[in-house]
């Protein structure tokens, strides 16, 4: 499996959606994302992302491409922490053309997306995220609440909060 780029993945993305003929709105949240963030040297080999639409022909042709993908209609609820409530109306454009849009997370709710699943890996995407844009502890305090207020109530929040707590000392 080789490593894609974001400038690579667009120009797939281009090819898809000249085929069908159809729109696609897509949200970019793991490697691809710190691609655009600036991040030197990660290495990523497949797609994270939320899209508007239908799904399965999209993951089809990417299959055919030989990309892997993970790919879903709502990223908010792909763990049991939700993305904080307006997460799609702060998501930034990266490129937008015809009938293509491309998304990439906010900064602040990139960092809780890293959050929610925290591996190391996860911790050291927030941690470059939170150095490049300098964001300070409360915003990020303040999001994570908001995670959690449209989070169901459960066990795991107790564990995103811990993971939260260790997350703020480090930066």
């Amino acid at each position: 499996m080789s490593a894609i780029s974001l400038r690579n993945i667009i120009e797939v993305l281009k090819k898809y959606v000249n085929s069908r003929k159809k729109p696609l709105k897509i949200i970019l949240i793991g490697g691809l994302a710190l691609h655009y963030y600036g991040m030197q040297g990660r290495t990523t080999i497949d797609i994270d992302a939320e899209v508007t639409g239908d799904i399965e022909p999209l993951l089809k042709f990417l299959k055919r491409k030989n990309i892997p993908a993970d790919l879903g209609e709502e990223i908010g609820r792909w763990s049991t922490i939700n993305m904080p409530s307006g997460y799609k109306k702060r998501a930034i454009t990266i490129y937008k053309e015809g009938r293509l849009m491309v998304k990439v997370l906010n900064p602040l709710d990139f960092i809780i997306s890293k959050l929610r699943r925290f591996t190391e890996e996860d911790f050291e995407d927030a941690l470059f995220v939170v150095n490049k844009y300098k964001l300070k502890q409360k915003d990020i305090e303040s999001t994570a609440k908001r995670a959690i207020k449209s989070s169901p109530k459960d066990i795991t929040i107790l564990a995103f909060k811990k993971n939260l707590k260790y997350f703020l000392k480090k930066i």
